[in-house]
C-alpha cells in the first residue's frame, strides 16, 4: 500500500514525526497529498510546500539578454556536487541557458535538438561531456520570461527565481524592487502569486482542513455556528497571508506587505517562477529510509 520511502517523504514535508505519517498514509491508503490533509486536519502539519525537499546535486542558472526583455532558468543535475562546480560543466549550462532565452525552444527535447556548436547538437554536446566527466547528468527543466523579467539566483545556483511585471523595469528603483521580491520568493516559497490567482478548489480545499482542525479542538464544541464562521474567515485571511506572495509581509521592511512596497515603487507583479535544486528528487545514499523500515516490520 505504501513504502518506507514514502513514509521518509511525508515526514519531510510535513514535520511529522515518523508514527503519525504512517498513520496518515494508512489512513489515505497511501495516497500522499491525503495523507498531508490527514496531518492537517488533526493539527500535525502545517501546509507542505508543493515538492519535497532537495535531494540531488548540479545547479540552478539563469540569463537574461541585453535589452532585458527576456530571461530564463535552467536546472541542470549531476550526481555530485563537486561536478556541479567544475568549470566545463557551468561553461555549458550558462551556454545552453542563452540558447534557451534566445531560441525559445518548446521542451527539453527540442532544446536538446538545437545546434550547439559547429554543427553538433546540444544533446549530442551533452553526451559527450557525460563521458568525459564520467558521472550520469541530467538537463532537468527550464523557464522562459519574455516582457519585463527580473532574475534572482541564491546560494550558488540552489534556487534561482524570475519575476516578471506588467510594464518595463526602466530605472534602478523599479528593477531594485522586483529583485528584491525575487529574494522573497526564493526565501519564503510562496504558494501563489496573489489571493486572486487561488484556484477556488484550493481554497475549498483549505477551509474543509481549517473546519476540521477547529470541531478536532474541545474548547470549540459549544461555540456557535457564527463564531466558527468568523473563525474560519481569519485562518482563511492567514492562509492568503502565508502564502501568496503579494499578500505576504515584505521581508525587508514589516510595515509592508509586498503589493504596497512594489505600488510604492511603481511596479506590478503579473509572474513568478521559482526553481530550487534537485526538488522532488531523491539522493543516493539515504539511510533514513532504512531506519523507517524498521519501525514498519
Amino acid at each position: 500500500m505504501f513504502t518506507a520511502q514514502d513514509v521518509k517523504e511525508l515526514r519531510e514535508r510535513t514535520g511529522c514525526g515518523m508514527m503519525d505519517c504512517k498513520k496518515a498514509l494508512t489512513e489515505s491508503n497511501g495516497d500522499m497529498e491525503k495523507a498531508i490533509e490527514f496531518l492537517r486536519e488533526k493539527g500535525l502539519a502545517t501546509a507542505a510546500k508543493k515538492s519535497g525537499r532537495i535531494a540531488s546535486e548540479g545547479i540552478v542558472v539563469s540569463y537574461m539578454t541585453e535589452d532585458k526583455k527576456v530571461a530564463c532558468l535552467l536546472e541542470v543535475n549531476s550526481e555530485t556536487d563537486f561536478v556541479a562546480k567544475n568549470d566545463e560543466f557551468l561553461t555549458f549550462v550558462n551556454n545552453i541557458a542563452k540558447i534557451v532565452a534566445e531560441k525559445n525552444p518548446a521542451d527539453v527535447d527540442a532544446l536538446k535538438a538545437l545546434e550547439y556548436a559547429n554543427g553538433e547538437t546540444i544533446g549530442d554536446a551533452f553526451t559527450a561531456l557525460i563521458a568525459k566527466i564520467g558521472e550520469n547528468m541530467n538537463i532537468r527543466r527550464f523557464a522562459r520570461v519574455e516582457g519585463n523579467p527580473c532574475s534572482y539566483i541564491h546560494g550558488g545556483g540552489r534556487i534561482g527565481v524570475l519575476v516578471e511585471a506588467e510594464a518595463a523595469l526602466d530605472t534602478d528603483e523599479k528593477y531594485e524592487a522586483a529583485r528584491d521580491v525575487a529574494m522573497q520568493v526564493a526565501a519564503i516559497n510562496p504558494l501563489y502569486l496573489s489571493e486572486a490567482t487561488v484556484p477556488a478548489e484550493d481554497v475549498e480545499k483549505e477551509k474543509n482542513i481549517i473546519i476540521a482542525q477547529i470541531k478536532e479542538d474541545p474548547k470549540n464544541a459549544n461555540k456557535p455556528d457564527n463564531i466558527i464562521e468568523k473563525m474560519v474567515g481569519g485562518k482563511i485571511n492567514k492562509f492568503f497571508e502565508q502564502n501568496c506572495l503579494l499578500q505576504q509581509e515584505f521581508v525587508k521592511n514589516g510595515d509592508f506587505k509586498v503589493e504596497k512596497y512594489l505600488e510604492s515603487k511603481g511596479v506590478k507583479l503579473v509572474n513568478f517562477i521559482r526553481f530550487e535544486k534537485g526538488e522532488g528528487l531523491e539522493k543516493k545514499n539515504e539511510n533514513f529510509a532504512d531506519e523507517v523500515a524498521g519501525m514498519m516490520k
